[in-house]
């Protein structure tokens, strides 16, 4: 079952011919999710070989131009092309404000709806359930209003040992029960479900943390991720600079993912300033070992 995470845009606040802005597209069990679009991420969907049409929702973390510009863009594209399915965007509510103007100074109407969703910034929120997942939103610490996102997948049944059914003579009503992690009883015989069955698949996690300053408040909101992304828009010399414009430094983030109990860390939103990033996972890699560079194009399967 798939969990794959494909960086669209790896950059910062200004493009540059390798880094696009901040975007990232989330394939979960074929549910397929659209986290900050920077401008130029469509090409990016469609370069990566992305589900172009099949996002139906999008999160926006904050409103600074590099994370929802080409949100727009997308929305006339999907529009031209016939969707007809509704568009669910949790974003800051200001955002509604930009599409409606830009919908009435342009003229256009849309084909389908937009079910819009207001981002809390004071408290850890559930945006998103279905029986297989669930997605939270949480606050972080940057110049403007925003929010992390948080992606878990519930706890999954357990699987029947299929050589306990006949010997057993389990029906259909047995089998959930026990997968359930109920016990029952059959002719009179007490089952209990830990005899019959075994664990199911592991349930899997991801945490985007957007722009923010080093801040352990958000420790609680992510602990035990399997992959944690975490902005690291400066190395730790311009660390002042980090800490004025409200953001993070390799080391800093390397910090969050080791004392949140991450089991991988993805740096990302490099300043354009940067040529190599390599001295980024050196830097976050000194206490946190498993790191990794973001690039366009990275893709990461979280396994069961």
């Amino acid at each position: 079952m798939k969990f794959e995470l494909t960086i669209l845009g790896s950059g910062g606040a200004i493009p540059t011919l390798e880094r696009n802005p901040t975007s990232q597209y989330l394939n979960i069990q074929d549910r397929h999710f659209l986290i900050d679009c920077g401008e130029g991420f469509q090409i990016q969907l469609r370069k990566f070989k992305c589900k172009f049409s099949k996002i139906d929702n999008i999160f926006i973390s904050h409103l600074h131009g590099d994370h929802f510009l080409g949100l727009f863009g997308y929305l006339s594209t999907l529009s031209l092309l016939g969707r007809k399915n509704p568009i669910n965007i949790y974003a800051p509510k200001e955002l509604l404000n930009l599409i409606n103007a830009h919908n009435q100074i342009s003229g256009k109407i849309y084909n389908f709806d937009l079910n819009f969703n207001a981002l809390n910034f004071k408290k850890i929120t559930k945006l998103f359930e279905d029986n297989i997942l669930e997605i939270f939103s949480f606050p972080v610490n940057h110049s403007v209003p925003c929010c992390g996102f948080l992606f878990k997948e519930k706890k999954s049944q357990r699987n029947i040992i299929k050589a306990k059914i006949k010997d057993l003579g389990l029906g259909i009503g047995e089998i959930k029960k026990l997968k359930n992690r109920e016990n029952c009883v059959v002719d009179g015989k007490s089952i209990e479900y830990k005899d019959v069955t075994i664990s199911g698949n592991k349930a899997r996690s991801y945490a985007y943390c957007a722009d923010t300053k080093y801040d352990k408040k958000i420790i609680p909101f992510i602990k035990d991720v399997d992959v944690l992304y975490h902005e690291s828009t400066f190395l730790e010399e311009l660390k002042n600079k980090a800490s004025k414009t409200k953001h993070s430094t390799a080391y800093q983030a390397a910090k969050i993912a080791l004392n949140s109990n991450s089991k991988m860390l993805i740096l990302g939103h490099f300043s354009a300033r940067y040529d190599d990033v390599e001295k980024f996972v050196q830097e976050a890699s000194s206490i946190f070992k498993n790191t990794v560079a973001a690039y366009d194009g990275y893709k990461y399967q979280i396994k069961n």
